[in-house]
């Protein structure tokens, strides 16, 4: 299949990259940070979680951030919501996207929601109904789809039921996710093939983490199975706190770097995204994990 020529980018560090760090960074830097990113053209950018702030204090004071962000034509800032309450607070703020977040694994299921794949799949259908029925649009997250921390590997049949289960609830996207980082290409690709044989391709995005430098690889075998929208998160911030070593998100910079060497599009300056990374990173008291930020400073 020939890649597409345009690819969405969703950046998930504001969320998922930050959340996953020992130092809590204040609404002010984060929304630096967000506006960052939107100058370097990133149109779809998840900017926290309405989740309890006793188990994920870095999310806290999502409401702050968001209110700081008015609508722009053509950008979304979607928000992590748990059940309903997280959805009750979300609509609170204002927020015009969400998204729920499920698992293939029953055992990270267990340790990362505290409940069942099916009992979790069971708490997101109100959320998905009563989201849509208000007008916000539902984005669905499948984690462990290439490994479990917990399990190992992953049997594709369950990755391709909760997928679908997402679908059918309304997610208009579902973004699947190797959570450790364990995923080879042909495994990848496999994955996503399999998937799409139950969810429409177009419908469908890919969430690589790079513990063991496999993410771009496994991207590039992704796009040429058709895929057309890519997580990644500035500076490749991230990691897992359920998943020992795990390391980041693909970093954005990297993405683009090899996304604009292949000639395909993105709408992502580099130049925009590294400025972005050396924000968060001094915020975070570190330099940038990416290969790309590595090299220039090199």
């Amino acid at each position: 299949m020939t890649i597409s020529q345009q690819i969405r980018i969703v950046e998930v560090g504001p969320r998922d990259g930050l959340q996953n760090e020992a130092l809590t960074v204040p609404p002010a830097t984060r929304v630096a940070f967000i506006d960052a990113l939107l100058a370097a053209g990133l149109a779809t950018i998840e900017i926290g979680s309405f989740v309890s702030p006793k188990w994920v204090p870095q999310m806290a004071d999502t409401d702050i951030v968001l209110a700081a962000l008015p609508p722009r034509p053509g950008v979304s800032f979607p928000v992590l919501v748990p059940n309903m309450q997280g959805l009750a607070a979300a609509q609170a703020a204002g927020a015009q996207e969400i998204a729920v977040f499920g698992a293939a694994s029953e055992s990270f299921s267990r340790r990362n929601t505290n409940c069942s794949i099916a009992e979790g799949l069971e708490r997101f259908r109100p959320v998905c109904s009563a989201a849509l029925a208000a007008g916000i649009r539902v984005r669905g997250y499948v984690s462990c789809v290439l490994g479990c921390p917990y399990e190992g590997e992953v049997p594709m049949a369950k990755v391709v039921e909760v997928s679908a289960a997402l679908a059918a609830m309304g997610c208009y996207e579902i973004s699947l996710g190797d959570t450790i980082g364990v995923g080879t290409p042909l495994k990848a690709r496999a994955m996503l093939e399999a998937v799409a044989s139950a969810v429409p391709m177009p419908r469908l995005a890919v969430h690589f983490h790079d513990t063991y430098g496999q993410a771009l690889a496994n991207i590039l075998a992704c796009l040429e199975a058709g895929v057309g929208v890519i997580d990644a998160a500035a500076g490749g911030l991230g990691g897992c706190p359920y998943a020992k070593g795990a390391s980041g998100n693909v970093a954005t910079e990297d993405l683009v770097y090899m996304l604009d060497g292949m000639g395909v599009a993105s709408g992502v300056s580099l130049a925009g995204v590294l400025a972005a990374a050396r924000l968060i990173g001094t915020a975070l008291g570190k330099a940038p994990g990416s290969r790309l930020s590595r090299a220039r400073q090199g």
